[in-house]
């Protein structure tokens, strides 16, 4: 009997897709769910949705606990063998406030603001810390335990974890697996039987370096539907669009990425400007877009809880969430590929090797081995590199200690470095440490 640990079990709607589906899974049914939270509230109701799922999916089989606060956190930990990771330091009030509405302050807008940039650095910066602790704690209660992270920023939490953590790691973003399917979904393209997707780079900015049907190249009927809807969209022919960034890009760099446009949008120097205000409206950038689905997210919960906790008849579908999958093929050994955080022991030849990538995986009683891509089209590793700078930055200002990385990490951020003057910069990362005050470590 596998135990299964997750960490920030409160977030209720993500624990339901990745425990219900291991309550669907054959090789996990009979595992032991060790539920952990700070919030008393939110942990007791993801415990009883989990076990109203239990009985209705799966028979009773699971044994389902509770663990809430630190202290508890070991207990939670001991004997597990898989640590599922979805935790949010600081949560929408404070931490997601300031980061959103002091950078305005100094004229620098944002969409996301979780992965890179001023949002992603401090972001980054209140989140490791937390998740050394998890390790410190894994180490001495599950030292073979594998963490599977879903919590962002992915690239510079994957990096931290693989080079400094010491206990086995994989970071999780389902951008991967839907990638393909979006594009060819918004450009009409249908009939394709059997769809095969290559895809490599860091997160949140990996590309879709082939993509076929039955071996023949989709790209060339891409790239041709792809020119029209923009010249549709610019001309007038069509109201929206829908993914103008993304579209963007690949029409200018020859290939698709996987995160979403309002996430792209901040990743790069060319969107967001204020120089160019009217660029918002037409490339439909949704500025403060994360404060938005944080309040809405907040908001609905008051009747999802109703319909979710509080339902005796409650059921679930298995996703494609990647985490039961990786489980049941360490279960099984019954081989299993992902789209995995993992650091670059030489997969991408042309990235830096100290650096997180996300890279075909294959997984087995083994564990997660990334596969061999090679290089990346030389363009393509250019712009993951601007953004890889400011992540390596923020990781060596945390193991370091030293509050002059910080300002790097954001000087170096391509979107904060084309709207900010650099002392403007320091005076942000400043006024951005001073507010988070204790969820940030000591920096000297």
């Amino acid at each position: 009997m596998a135990k299964i640990t997750f960490m920030g079990a409160g977030s209720t709607v993500f624990a339901k897709n990745i425990l219900g589906d291991s309550l669907l899974t054959p090789a996990l049914r009979d595992s032991h769910i060790a539920l952990y939270d700070l919030d008393a509230t939110r942990l007791k109701e993801s415990q009883q949705m989990l076990e109203t799922l239990n009985q209705n999916t799966n028979k009773g089989r699971a044994t389902i606990t509770a663990h809430c606060g630190v202290r508890q956190r070991k207990a939670a930990l001991r004997g597990a063998k898989y640590v599922v990771n979805a935790i949010q330091v600081g949560g929408y009030k404070p931490s997601t406030v300031i980061d959103f509405e002091i950078p305005k302050q100094f004229g620098l807008q944002q969409t996301i603001a979780d992965t890179t940039g001023v949002g992603g650095i401090f972001r980054a910066l209140r989140t490791i810390p937390v998740m050394f602790d998890f390790a410190r704690d894994m180490q001495a209660v599950c030292p073979d335990a594998w963490m599977l992270n879903y919590t962002n920023p992915m690239p510079t939490i994957s990096t931290a974890m693989t080079i400094a953590s010491g206990v086995n790691y994989v970071g999780l973003c389902h951008s991967v697996q839907v990638c393909a399917p979006h594009l060819l979904k918004h450009l009409g393209i249908k009939g394709v039987k059997k769809l095969q997707a290559k895809i490599a780079g860091i997160n949140h900015m990996a590309w879709l370096l082939e993509v076929t049907d039955d071996g023949k190249d989709l790209y060339p009927e891409i790239m041709k539907r792809a020119r029209k809807l923009m010249a549709d969209k610019r001309s007038g022919k069509r109201a929206k669009h829908g993914d103008m960034i993304r579209h963007m890009l690949m029409l200018n760099f020859g290939y698709y990425l996987t995160e979403s446009s309002e996430h792209s949008a901040e990743y790069h120097p060319y969107f967001i400007k204020n120089l160019f205000p009217e660029l918002i409206e037409d490339l439909e950038i949704p500025l403060d877009e994360y404060p938005r689905r944080c309040v809405s997210q907040i908001e609905s919960w008051k009747t999802q809880a109703k319909t979710m906790v509080g339902n005796k008849k409650l059921t679930h579908k298995r996703t494609h969430e990647y985490g039961s999958y990786i489980m049941e093929a360490m279960e099984t050994n019954k081989p299993f590929q992902i789209g995995g955080n993992v650091l670059n022991n030489g997969f991408i030849t042309n990235l830096p090797g100290n650096m997180a990538v996300e890279v075909p995986c294959l997984v087995d009683r083994n564990g997660v081995q990334g596969c061999y891509v090679g290089d990346l089209p030389p363009q393509c590793a250019a712009l993951n590199m601007t953004n890889i700078n400011t992540h390596l930055l923020t990781v060596e200002a945390l193991l370091t200690g030293r509050k002059d990385h910080i300002y790097h990490a954001a000087m170096l951020d391509p979107h904060t470095r084309s709207e900010l003057k650099i002392d403007d910069i320091r005076k942000l990362c400043d006024a951005l440490i001073k507010a988070h005050g204790d969820y940030l470590p000591t920096f000297k």
